[in-house]
């Protein structure tokens, strides 16, 4: 009678160490998007950026060119995919902007991609121009 007990305290431990690493991994990512939150230099933080940028750049986007940036943001899970293409739409308008153009071309979508990649993730980016047959030679050498 005295070890039925002993299966109750182990399921306990069991779920408190789950519901702690749970915990932890949101608390990450909830730090991750209180840091893009932050005022930089400026007076603006990095979300307050994307968001100029998305804006400046929305009279820019075609038909082909939001089909394409729907492509490229494909491999990244469901869950994660609006955030990504929100960062990825604004870093493509940045350099359609910048560069003066009256429309987002193919162009300069693939390279606001590689720009708003972080390096660490350049290799399945490589990966994954070369699998869909897009011409990245032009940026190369944006990828570390």
């Amino acid at each position: 009678m005295k070890d039925s007990p002993n299966w109750f305290m182990w399921s306990i431990a069991f779920w408190t160490v789950v519901m702690v690493l749970f915990m932890t991994v949101g608390g990450f990512f909830m730090f991750r998007k209180f840091l893009k939150v932050l005022p930089q230099r400026d007076g603006k933080s990095k979300l307050d950026w994307q968001n100029y940028w998305v804006e400046r750049s929305r009279p820019l986007w075609t038909e082909e060119s939001k089909e394409f940036l729907e492509k490229l943001v494909s491999p990244v899970p469901t869950a994660f995919r609006d955030i990504a293409r929100h960062s990825i739409a604004a870093k493509i308008g940045q350099v359609a902007v910048e560069s003066g153009a009256s429309q987002v071309t193919e162009a300069h979508c693939i390279e606001g991609y590689i720009l708003a990649t972080p390096k660490r993730d350049h290799r399945s980016l490589r990966d994954f121009l070369e699998k869909n047959e897009i011409d990245y030679s032009a940026y190369r050498h944006l990828l570390g």
